[in-house]
């Protein structure tokens, strides 16, 4: 989900100085909801520091591909947001993307605003849904495969329809950009089958090796009814 460099420059690129101060206002609501509910202040710096060293290592050592307007990328993000709680996994989209461009990938930065809205307001998103499709007295680690889809589904078609909009807003409705957003959309299909089954296999290790996966590094809603 990285965009390229030039899709949008210019006086353009100020609209994703906006959108990131959205996203990040949503990052504090979902930290502050974390802080009351997850385990306060010690879990939630410990789930970012995790959080934010696996998104590094996601976008540094996983396979990832230019395709059109930007780059598949197996981000995880229902993923990290079922282990760690939201507002750790949003901390670390946010931080580990920032690493990721000062320490190796300076020409990502002036993108960094586009990137991070791509990431954070469809987590918010799947955060809301998440609520909405697992009963209370569900934890995370009985999750049913129609439920991990329907996350999964959500956060990567936020993020496809997130990278439709800056190409669009960048270079508007040409026949060749066009093309350009739809092979990035086929191509993202292959990640929207792939991690529902990655996050049923995460949860499925939790749940066997539970000795291991308790207490203030993991989410408490992983093991827990709310």
């Amino acid at each position: 989900m990285h965009i390229e460099p030039g899709v949008v420059d210019g006086a353009k690129i100020i609209l994703s100085y906006a959108t990131a101060a959205v996203g990040f206002g949503l990052t504090a609501k979902m930290a502050a909801d974390g802080l009351r509910d997850n385990g306060g202040l010690p879990a939630l710096a410990l789930r970012s520091l995790a959080t934010t060293a696996l998104v590094f290592c996601f976008f540094e050592v996983l396979p990832h591909h230019p395709v059109g307007v930007s780059e598949v990328h197996l981000i995880l993000g229902s993923t990290l947001l079922l282990l760690f709680g939201a507002g750790a996994a949003a901390i670390g989209l946010a931080a580990g993307l920032l690493l990721q461009g000062l320490f190796f990938a300076p020409f990502d930065l002036p993108q960094y605003g586009m990137n991070v809205t791509t990431l954070l307001v469809p987590l918010w998103g799947i955060n809301l849904l998440a609520r909405r499709i697992i009963p209370r007295r569900t934890a995370y680690v009985d999750l049913k495969y129609s439920q991990a889809l329907a996350l999964s589904t959500a956060y990567q078609g936020g993020i496809v329809a997130w990278v439709a909009f800056w190409a669009l807003y960048g270079h508007g409705f040409t026949a060749e950009n066009l093309g350009n957003v739809g092979a990035f959309g086929l191509a993202y299909m292959s990640v929207i089958l792939l991690e529902p089954l990655i996050d049923l296999a995460v949860l499925a290790a939790a749940k066997s090796l539970r000795q291991f996966s308790r207490g203030p590094l993991f989410n408490n809603r992983l093991h827990q009814p709310a």
